[in-house]
């Protein structure tokens, strides 16, 4: 632990001494997403280049819990959130319990706009780390208020049924008096006044699928109502990576990874246009334990074919790539601790920095 708090003491003096301002994050999680699944997507892509290829910088985070070599999501997704490892199945506190500032709490006291997009539903546990205090993941109908009771400016993603189940027919009611204006589909969103506060339910649960180009949309449609002059922080979370990962199906990952890559795109031509804007791109774990192999042994061959081969239908201890892209993305470098990045894009945001 002294390790970890001496590295995360000289990161954030460098960040203090020469990071260029950084007013808005765009920070992309792909759930479940490893160095094995962006490297199948450019082997799949005959190695032409991919939106990961294009990182102006890289680096490594372990994604080790407090209490466990193997991590999930919600102490994961704390980590990144707050800059503080916890134990798993933990959010947005400590071991102890004690309540911990996310990413979103800091960027709100600077006077910026918040937002989270999903593929998920809003209360699973990577999106919910950045809005919710709570010992267990599972305590679906806990997260949902303490989601109406955020300080989120912008919730794109599935969990209708949470509210519904809290709520019944006064969904819309509820939302309203806590200042969010009710959609059920992205086309409701961009109807809505770009000064409202937004929580778009546009699915029971996941969003399934069939939304082709769904992440991009509403990516695109976050960053429309977010962008302002005091800046902004958004989260994106490819959700069903994971998913794919524990199913062990490398065909239907490929399909998630192509709708997480699309929503890249998005924000690094947003980030392209700006000398302001950082994108921060990783994993909270990988899942599947995913490897890359050749499907023969004879290397004299010109070409053996590969195989996508699982290892676990559960998650994996390995590290995870950051891919960095626009304002300070040189700042971000080396094998650090997911609370270590967490902390850092803290201090990024903090005028106190």
């Amino acid at each position: 632990m002294r390790r970890i708090i001496v590295a995360l003491i000289a990161l954030v003096a460098t960040f203090s001494a020469s990071a260029q301002e950084v007013k808005n994050i765009i920070f992309l999680i792909g759930d479940g997403m490893g160095l094995a699944s962006a490297t199948m997507m450019q082997l799949e892509n005959n190695y032409e280049e991919t939106i990961f290829d294009r990182a102006e910088n890289i680096a490594l985070q372990k994604t080790y819990s407090a209490d466990n070599r193997v991590t999930d999501s919600a102490a994961s997704g704390t980590a990144l959130a707050t800059g503080y490892k916890t134990n798993n199945t933990y959010l947005g506190v400590l071991a102890d319990g004690t309540a911990v500032e996310s990413l979103m709490d800091v960027a709100k006291c600077e006077g910026k706009r918040t937002g989270v997009v999903v593929t998920t539903y809003l209360q699973h546990a990577t999106p919910a780390a950045f809005y919710a205090h709570v010992a267990s993941r599972h305590e679906y109908l806990v997260i949902s208020e303490q989601l109406l009771n955020s300080s989120l400016d912008v919730a794109i993603g599935g969990g209708l049924a949470f509210f519904e189940e809290l709520y019944g027919d006064a969904v819309a009611e509820r939302l309203a008096a806590q200042g969010f204006a009710l959609a059920e589909t992205l086309d409701e969103v961009q109807n809505i006044s770009a000064d409202s506060r937004v929580m778009a339910l546009v699915a029971d649960k996941e969003v399934e699928v069939r939304n082709d180009g769904y992440l991009a949309d509403a990516t695109r449609e976050a960053l429309r109502r977010l962008d302002s002059e005091e800046g902004f922080v958004l989260m994106v979370e490819g959700s069903i990576i994971d998913g794919m990962g524990h199913a062990n199906d490398a065909q239907a990952q490929q399909r998630e990874m192509r709708s997480f890559m699309e929503a890249m795109e998005v924000a690094v031509e947003y980030a392209s246009q700006r000398d302001d804007t950082l994108v921060v791109v990783t994993g909270d774990h990988e899942t599947g334990g995913l490897s890359i192999v050749s499907c023969d042994a004879d290397f004299c061959l010109s070409e053996q074919g590969v195989e996508y081969r699982w290892t676990t239908n559960g998650h994996s201890g390995t590290m995870l790539p950051i891919y960095l892209y626009g304002a300070g993305a040189e700042h971000i470098n080396g094998v650090m601790e997911n609370a270590e990045l967490g902390a850092a894009l803290h201090k990024l945001i903090s005028s106190n920095r």
